[in-house]
């Protein structure tokens, strides 16, 4: 069968033959429609993140897949049923208590791996085997976009986690703010619109662009970084409630806090490589305390989050996950779908259809 990998030697995605998978007892073997192509590809590829199967010469990339069950193996699944799977796996098969309790995405290094990232292989092939449990029944109407589960389930945890930290008292937001205009920003930000009176999103593209003409669209306001630094939105716009950092930008984590308003919370999404420079360690202290503001980081979701991101993906609209998916392109071409370009928004790579 065709799959996209990277292999030792090379640093570009490559087209590569492999044995059809068996699946296991327990496990459903699936045939795959589409995996979408993010910014961790892109990190996997040149190896600032993740890592290879242990003892492999490749790794199978993507980690943003929806296909069709085609073998349910006794599993409960039944043939032909739509599904999204996640992500994290258990270390060499060998469970652990974060598995147990359901919540390997709150797993330490070393107690996961996670297909197409670190550790175990993707997606990105005709087919692919996973435990029934770690595949997430999508609807068929929209199962073009259900690669878009992964991603909004990212979202989803967050918003969970950063909510949860202000159930303490009676927290009312009306600002929210999306740091990054790439598709998962976006994404989010047409989620936070639908629950705050005033959305934005930050970010560095010169007008016209498609981004930014999506967030015209969805009615946020659109804040370029290079006029108004993150720590000056309070002066410039106002002071948020909710900020959501989606860039990867090691100074946004700072700013972010003098960004919040009285009582805001600010998550944090990106992976930033090692990155030296001087902050005031005491006004962040004081910002923080004085001010009950609250800075968290999230990674990855599980199973509850998919759940709720397979609704969230039923509500989208159209014209949005239309102007979202700017490159579909066969495994033939792969290439494409890795092209960064400002034209890019969200590339896929299509293996089958319904």
């Amino acid at each position: 069968m065709k799959v996209i990998g990277v292999t030792r030697d090379d640093d570009g995605p490559q087209l590569l033959e492999r044995e059809r998978p068996s699946p296991d007892p327990g496990e459903a073997l699936v045939r795959t429609l589409r995996v979408g192509v993010d910014g961790t590809d892109h990190e996997v590829l040149n190896g600032s993140h993740g890592g290879f199967p242990d003892g492999a010469d490749h790794m199978v990339l993507g980690h943003e897949a929806v296909g069709v069950v085609e073998e349910p193996n006794g599993t409960g699944l039944e043939a032909g049923q739509v599904v999204a799977p996640t992500v994290r796996r258990k270390p060499n098969g060998e469970t652990n208590d974060y598995f147990r309790r359901g919540e390997p995405d709150m797993a330490p290094d070393g107690e996961y791996t996670e297909r197409g990232i670190v550790g175990d292989h993707g997606f990105m092939a005709e087919y692919f085997t996973s435990p029934a449990d770690f595949l997430v029944p999508v609807p068929e109407s929209v199962a073009e976009h259900g690669f878009l589960v992964e991603p909004l389930s990212i979202t989803e945890k967050a918003n969970e986690h950063a909510y949860a930290t202000r159930e303490p008292f009676d927290w009312r937001p009306e600002s929210a703010c999306v740091l990054g205009n790439g598709s998962l920003g976006l994404l989010t930000l047409w989620m936070l619109d639908q629950e705050y009176d005033r959305t934005y999103c930050v970010g560095r593209r010169n007008r016209p662009d498609p981004t930014v003409d999506i967030i015209d669209e969805i009615g946020s306001t659109y804040v370029d970084s290079r006029e108004t630094p993150v720590d000056e939105l309070p002066e410039a716009y106002e002071a948020m409630d909710y900020i959501y950092e989606a860039t990867g930008f090691a100074p946004h984590a700072f700013q972010t806090v003098k960004a919040l308003d009285q009582n805001g919370v600010g998550v944090l999404l990106g992976i930033p490589e090692p990155w030296e420079f001087e902050v005031d360690g005491g006004s962040l202290h004081n910002e923080i305390v004085l001010h009950n503001k609250c800075l968290i980081g999230t990674v990855n979701s599980h199973v509850s989050h998919f759940e709720d991101a397979v609704e969230t993906l039923q509500e989208l609209p159209e014209w949005l996950l239309d102007d979202l998916v700017t490159t579909v392109t066969d495994p033939e071409h792969v290439e494409a779908a890795f092209e960064d370009g400002d034209d890019q928004i969200k590339a896929v790579v299509e293996f089958d259809s319904l």
